[in-house]
């Protein structure tokens, strides 16, 4: 069940070929296990213990942007516990997020409710769930989820 490429990343770079924006992958300092089975695991005690993992990284300044656009594979009916960490990192007043989450039966589970309880001031699109083992087919249906959002993918100047 390990993937070369993972869904989440495969419906990101879509997205990013339709519509030209920039990528910004939420990285951990302590890598996950490689093997699928043991990762979940991890991802299931993180949730339990409401962790906040460390990334690696984050935005230099997320008041460049108005719209995020927030991709993340649903991990025990939410966002992994570094999407939380990301999303409590910044002030989210006056952005758009747009959720897509990839996942294998659940769609996206509660992470809409958590993202909305995480960034109160924040403008929250509905989320498009993405089946991953249809991820490489998908693009018609992101398109037409995107097409709704479209003229608002500039870069604020």
């Amino acid at each position: 069940m390990n993937l070369p490429v993972g869904n989440t990343e495969v419906a990101a770079k879509r997205i990013q070929m339709i519509t030209g924006c920039e990528l910004f992958r939420i990285n951990t300092v302590k890598k996950y296990p490689d093997d699928y089975t043991e990762a979940t695991k991890v991802a299931q005690q993180e949730l339990r213990d409401n962790a906040r993992p460390k990334l690696s990284e984050y935005l230099d300044n997320i008041d460049d942007y108005e719209i995020i656009i927030l991709c993340y594979p649903n991990w025990w009916g939410t966002m992994p516990m570094p999407v939380f960490t990301f999303l409590e990192k910044y002030d989210f007043t006056e952005k758009t997020i747009l959720p897509v989450c990839t996942h294998e039966g659940s769609g996206l589970g509660h992470s809409e409710s958590d993202i909305r309880k995480t960034c109160p001031s924040a403008r929250l699109e509905k989320g498009l769930a993405v089946k991953g083992s249809n991820v490489y087919s998908a693009q018609p249906e992101i398109e037409k989820w995107l097409q709704k959002f479209i003229n608002n993918f500039k870069r604020r100047k």
